[in-house]
């Protein structure tokens, strides 16, 4: 088969499309055929030389993809093979094909195309995980989504309004903050025309924001998420944009009686992930299946064009980018 590799830690260009060996799949694992997989900001990273694989992972990036199951590891049960599936991964999703625990599966929804349900496993993991089993958002409270045209921000949007909770996003451009109109979001702030702190406060009347996913973690960003939460607030950070480090007012945060939860999904054990991934099963795929939850695809290309991928995740992109194997 073939997979993406990555030569040495740089630029897109350290991508090279290579003739690879099979995986085989193991006790637990099933065998999946790709037919795409979607590019995350942890693929960056990791070709940047800036985000290791788990120990035991593939090498290969990609941490979510889509196809048909072509053979059972022992001890499987509850699929078959040509089963037509989307997987959470922990790495291994730029390939022809890839080895997946079970637990880690989910069907295609109905209405959504083999190769559209690659951009779903890793964003709707992640928001379900951290926005509604981590911060446990309710109906009538504000989800503020730092990011709101992204892959993890477009998915967001609309699971927080299918609960019914009202929406703020901060994007960087007007068709950016169209879009999460579009889907759903009534609070938008251009970073660039207006500090995201004092936008929540005016749409909240003072209130804030009583979650807020944020992808950005240290710098200004971890003060400033802070200042922007309610009484109460729960802040979980998913992501390093901004920086590895920041400065917490304690202060601060007393005074808000709030929280700050960091968590990776990746590294997590097999376990809370098979759970997470029920989760979605039960939760956020009936919601795909009725059309009020979709995903957001800003363009498809050919797997061996995984560097021109990466360019456009550096540059700007609306939704999801995947990569096609077929």
């Amino acid at each position: 088969m073939h997979a993406i590799t990555i030569s040495e830690p740089g630029g897109p260009e350290k991508l090279t499309w290579t003739e690879v060996p099979d995986p085989v799949p193991g006790e637990g694992e099933v065998l999946v055929d790709v037919a795409a997989a979607a590019v995350n900001r942890a693929d960056i990273m990791q070709r940047q030389g800036v985000y290791d694989p788990p120990p035991g992972a593939s090498t290969y990036p990609g941490l979510e993809c889509s196809g048909r199951i072509a053979a059972l590891g022992p001890g499987v049960s509850g699929w078959s093979v040509g089963d037509e599936v989307c997987a959470l991964l922990t790495g291994g999703g730029y390939a022809e094909k890839v080895a997946v625990p079970a637990g880690q599966l989910l069907p295609v929804p109905k209405g959504v195309s083999l190769v559209e349900a690659a951009g779903l496993p890793e964003v709707a993991c992640t928001v379900w995980s951290n926005v509604f089993m981590v911060a446990h958002l309710r109906a009538g409270e504000v989800l503020l989504v730092q990011g709101g045209a992204g892959g993890i921000g477009t998915m967001a949007i609309q699971l927080a309004r299918a609960i019914g909770a009202r929406v703020a996003v901060t994007a960087g451009s007007k068709a950016k903050l169209d879009l999460c109109a579009e889907l759903g979001a009534d609070i938008l702030i251009n970073y660039h025309e207006q500090d995201f702190v004092t936008g929540i406060e005016r749409a909240t009347d003072g209130a804030g924001a009583d979650v807020i996913l944020d992808n950005m973690g240290g710098g200004e960003y971890l003060d400033r998420n802070v200042r922007a939460l309610a009484v109460n607030g729960r802040l979980v950070i998913i992501g390093l944009q901004g920086g590895t480090k920041g400065e917490l007012n304690i202060a601060a945060l007393l005074m808000k009686e709030g929280t700050v939860t960091a968590t990776s999904l990746r590294s997590r054990p097999l376990k809370e992930k098979a759970a997470i991934v029920a989760g979605v099963r039960e939760h956020v795929w009936p919601l795909i299946a009725a059309g009020k939850v979709r995903p957001v695809i800003d363009r498809e290309l050919h797997m061996a064009d995984a560097a021109e991928a990466h360019r456009v995740m550096d540059e700007s992109h609306i939704g999801k980018v995947l990569l096609t194997a077929r």
